[in-house]
């Protein structure tokens, strides 16, 4: 890994030729790179958090003077429980997956002696723009290696000394390894990111992690495939016949565990029949200081229950259309799980969405029925996270419709070329012609 001031046509190029070695590199060579990160990361734990710790109070007074936002500042904080140990499991679970290089996915023989395989191969030079996150640096490089690709990372001033700080042990960590230097830089060149985003002949995808800003920039702004999201709007619906205390768990955890991420729930739709289930829910949500914004029937259920509660406030259209990424929660009644669907389909970002039921078959209706790259059933909406759904870490969470959708890990990060071997065949002897070989189009074992 290197840390740059190289201008991004040198970077871009840079990252293609380490590609190409990257991608041939074997498994064992590739394995070994991610051991040598997650024991150099380990043993500067101290520093790197001391780095963020600047980072940190920075930002908190970039937020208190109103240029920065606070989900930024939630998002930016490594030294939160848990966040540290998960990094660095991370890199130790990718490290574990099998290869993902060289799989062959489809196998035909077109003619005796005429073999065809389609085989996965790493995508090339993937351009990562980044906001706060210091984390990323360490998911892309582990996500980056395994798979073959080069990795171009650019990160925001707020999260600086952290990720100098990360680049600089990722760097000293993969120069004893055979990953070439060039196949993970950190751009630290400022104001450089429309010229990344014209790199088409040199990056093969751009990934953008953080606000919906950003992301609406880079897709408006690239010829390149984006691969992320927008928007985070993820809903909950809770049927009537959902149980009481499973909902009121769910709902919680959803909302409440991380408001800053964008798989925590935005929206909850409360089925007529189960505005008896509300309170309770509510009573959990307002403990742990969230604010509900009500419909009006909603609303006319909780101010009955629970009187005189400023938290418990009218809703405007806009919070159904709000990724809020705080504790604050629109809540909506509606008739049915066709309503309901509807709705999210309407409303949604198309990222996850839930429903809270004991009927099987409503659950596999909503399902089947809502458009998102993620759709649960009785379960939290942050499951949506490439760590909890097996997948190592990801890049990040897609909700596009082409080739990578949901949490992107590995998989995503591939894609395949076809292999021919033959024995001197020419198009001209097949076809439907007299004295001509008809295609035999067998489907052979993988």
């Amino acid at each position: 890994m290197s840390l740059s001031n190289a201008q991004p046509v040198d970077a871009g190029k840079a990252a293609k030729i380490a590609s190409h070695t990257l991608a041939t590199l074997s498994s064992s060579a590739r394995n070994d790179a991610l051991t040598a990160i997650h024991s150099a990361l380990s043993q500067s734990k101290d520093e790197i958090l001391a780095a963020n710790a600047r980072d940190l109070t920075a930002a908190r007074q970039a937020a208190e003077d109103g240029s920065l936002s606070a989900s930024i500042v939630s998002r930016l904080d490594l030294g939160k429980p848990g966040k540290w140990e998960d990094m660095l499991k991370g890199i130790l679970d990718v490290r574990g997956l099998d290869d993902p290089v060289g799989k062959v996915t489809l196998r035909t023989r077109l003619d005796d002696g005429l073999d065809l395989e389609r085989v996965t191969c790493p995508i090339g030079v993937l351009l990562i723009i980044f906001e706060a996150r210091p984390e990323v640096i360490a998911n892309i490089a582990a996500l980056a290696i395994k798979s073959g690709n080069a990795a171009i990372l650019k990160g925001g001033k707020e999260s600086t000394e952290s990720f100098v700080a990360i680049s600089t042990v990722i760097s000293s960590a993969l120069s004893s390894t055979a990953v070439p230097n060039d196949a993970i830089q950190l751009i630290k060149t400022r104001d450089v990111i429309p010229q990344l985003l014209a790199l088409d002949q040199y990056i093969d995808l751009v990934i953008p992690r953080g606000s919906n800003e950003l992301v609406r920039f880079v897709k408006s702004s690239t010829k390149i495939p984006v691969l992320g999201h927008a928007d985070g709007i993820c809903s909950i619906f809770l049927e009537q016949s959902a149980d009481q205390e499973l909902a009121t768990r769910v709902i919680v955890d959803s909302k409440t565990t991380y408001p800053a991420a964008c798989n925590s729930a935005e929206t909850l739709l409360v089925e007529s029949a189960a505005l008896g289930l509300l309170p309770k829910v509510a009573e959990a949500l307002l403990a742990k200081g969230v604010v509900l914004r009500c419909d009006e029937e909603s609303k006319k259920v909780l101010d009955e229950k629970l009187p005189a509660n400023e938290s418990i406030q009218a809703s405007e259209p806009v919070d159904y259309d709000t990724e809020h990424l705080s504790l604050k929660l629109a809540i909506k009644t509606v008739d049915s799980t066709e309503a309901a669907i509807t709705h999210i389909n309407t409303h949604g970002s198309h990222h996850t969405d839930a429903i809270l039921t004991s009927s099987s078959e409503l659950a596999e209706r909503f399902m089947a029925a809502v458009d998102s790259a993620g759709v649960f059933w009785n379960t939290s909406t942050r499951m949506a996270d490439g760590t909890r759904v097996g997948f190592g870490t990801e890049v990040g969470v897609s909700t596009n419709k082409i080739h990578a959708r949901g949490p992107v890990g590995l998989e995503g990060l591939m894609i395949y070329k076809y292999k021919l071997r033959g024995q001197g065949q020419i198009t001209a002897e097949y076809g439907e012609g007299e004295s001509q070989k008809k295609w035999k189009h067998e489907q052979l074992p993988i």
